[in-house]
């Protein structure tokens, strides 16, 4: 839920007296009262709500359009780039070696080996990968060639684990972070963080209005009716509120979602997210590339070594949306590409979407990983020595700790992944939800304005302050506590919410004395 206002008050009347419409210009002034805590907490969510959605709803709505533009990218991709993505060849594919050095015949001097996917189906084109000039970050420069003739298809840079084409990686980019680097990525931790608080605010708001839906039998069952759908019989400020707080509830499960799974990828908040699952155990194993020492045996499935390279990206489960690319490696055999995925597939690779790496330095292992993110996942990967062929090292999805496999769950739906288009449709439709409450919010705050001239521009009426005022001491130390502990793990949400309670104090106090 986005910009709210007070409960559904009456749209302003222009014919009033001049005394009615300065009343109601001024903001409320709410006395201390005793009471419970439904006498201060609702009206304190009901401001957070409102001035929390008034100064972050910008950054909501941009998330939330570019979000759902990222959502459609993938299918999107298979249209604009169809002469890469397909092989018109037919016959059986040729050995991956001739497809290598058809490719690097293209690259030339121009870059290093990376990696190899080979084509998944019949019809797809194979991606050579290398290092290039004038890539951005986690950028390698794709060479795509038809497997049954080793024609060149295309070259283009691909972003990621994920391979994103230029298309992608833009609207990426610009919902990651509007282009700016790591400042405009404090957009999008205010975003997935605050939308989160936004939502959780006006679902208090919903459940206490419809609690106090009131009247006899039928009236009240279409009363508690309205707050699950827009009264289409209401008009103005009522129509507006209807469709705000409708729509929210329909989305609020999906928005929570995505505000949690967004939070993984920011800046400061994403860094503790990782921090406390690594504390906890709950991070994935790293595949060992160390080639074990002449006269030890292999496969001892321990980290450490080599286990940073880029060989164990399955077990990040943002590696799809960043994350460094290997480095290149010269004089690779291309005759080893399918010796090694020969070996894989005895071990645990057996799908078609896999990447093969050769070895990042002389003491490292070849490795082959599963990069299937649709379900059911398949991120399984092996590691290889190219001299002697042995396995150094697997790992399996299976094996993995249930929060792993939650976290590569979560970050696969949210990127549209997880079950193709359906799950891409689905998040387009959370997103346009999202983007409609921030504009009914605002709409509504518009529209509840001091009633004046024809055509004068005028902003409404906040929710009204002094809730805290009335909070019992216990109550503010509550408040207190939880922008605290929020703010450790969640800080552009924590440090708002201290700022938020102390200018409202504050304002509230002066209006007092005044």
């Amino acid at each position: 839920m986005s910009a709210s206002a007070p409960p559904v008050p009456a749209p302003a009347d222009p014919s009033r007296d001049g005394t009615a419409r300065a009343r109601d210009s001024a903001p409320a002034r709410e006395p201390r009262a005793p009471g419970g805590i439904g006498s201060w907490l609702g009206p304190l969510l009901l401001r957070l709500h409102f001035w929390a959605a008034i100064v972050v709803g910008p950054f909501i709505l941009v998330a939330a359009l570019t979000g759902a533009a990222y959502a459609l990218a993938p299918t999107l991709e298979q249209v604009v780039y169809a002469d890469e993505l397909t092989a018109p060849g037919t016959g059986p594919a040729l050995p991956l070696a001739d497809q290598v050095e058809a490719a690097e015949r293209v690259v030339g001097d121009g870059g290093e080996l990376v990696a190899v996917r080979p084509a998944p189906e019949p019809g797809d084109t194979t991606r050579v990968l290398f290092t290039g000039d004038d890539l951005i970050e986690s950028q390698t420069r794709a060479i795509f060639v038809d497997p049954a003739t080793a024609e060149i298809r295309g070259d283009l840079p691909v972003y990621g684990t994920s391979g994103s084409l230029p298309l992608r990686t833009t609207i990426s980019d610009l919902h990651r972070s509007l282009g700016l680097g790591d400042v405009g990525r404090l957009y999008s931790e205010l975003a997935a963080s605050w939308l989160g608080v936004v939502v959780l605010a006006g679902l208090g708001l919903w459940i206490a209005r419809r609690l106090r839906a009131r009247g006899p039998g039928q009236a009240r069952a279409r009363a508690r009716r309205d707050l699950v759908r827009p009264d289409l019989r209401a008009t103005g400020l009522r129509r507006l509120f209807s469709w705000h707080a409708s729509v929210g509830v329909v989305l609020t499960v999906g928005a929570l979602f995505l505000s949690a799974t967004g939070i993984t990828w920011s800046q400061h908040a994403g860094d503790n997210v990782t921090a406390l699952r690594a504390a906890l155990s709950w991070t994935a194993p790293m595949l060992d590339t160390a080639l074990p020492a002449e006269g030890t045996s292999a496969g001892t499935g321990t980290t450490g070594g080599a286990a940073s390279d880029a060989a164990g990206v399955a077990a990040d489960p943002h590696a799809g949306h960043h994350g460094a690319a290997a480095p290149g490696v010269s004089d690779v055999d291309p005759a080893l590409f399918d010796d090694v995925l020969a070996v894989a597939r005895t071990v645990n690779v057996d799908t078609g979407l896999v990447e093969i790496k050769p070895p990042a330095d002389a003491d490292s292992a070849w490795t082959v990983t599963e990069i299937k993110r649709s379900w059911p996942t398949q991120v399984d990967s092996t590691a290889v020595d190219g001299a002697t062929l042995a396995v150094v090292d697997r790992t399996d999805f299976a094996d993995h700790p249930l929060m792993a496999k939650l976290a590569r769950w979560g970050v696969d739906t949210h990127m549209g992944t997880m079950f193709g288009l359906p799950n891409q449709l689905l998040l387009v439709v959370t997103a346009l939800g999202v983007a409609a409450m921030v504009v009914f919010g605002y709409l509504m705050w518009w529209r509840r304005g001091p009633a004046g001239g024809a055509g004068r521009l005028r902003a409404g009426r906040p929710a009204p302050a002094g809730a805290l005022v009335r909070a019992p001491w216990q109550g503010l130390v509550a408040v207190v506590a939880v922008g605290l502990v929020v703010g450790l793990f969640l800080p552009m949400v924590g440090l708002g919410l201290v700022l938020f309670i102390v200018v409202d104090a504050l304002v509230t106090a002066a209006r007092t004395r005044a």
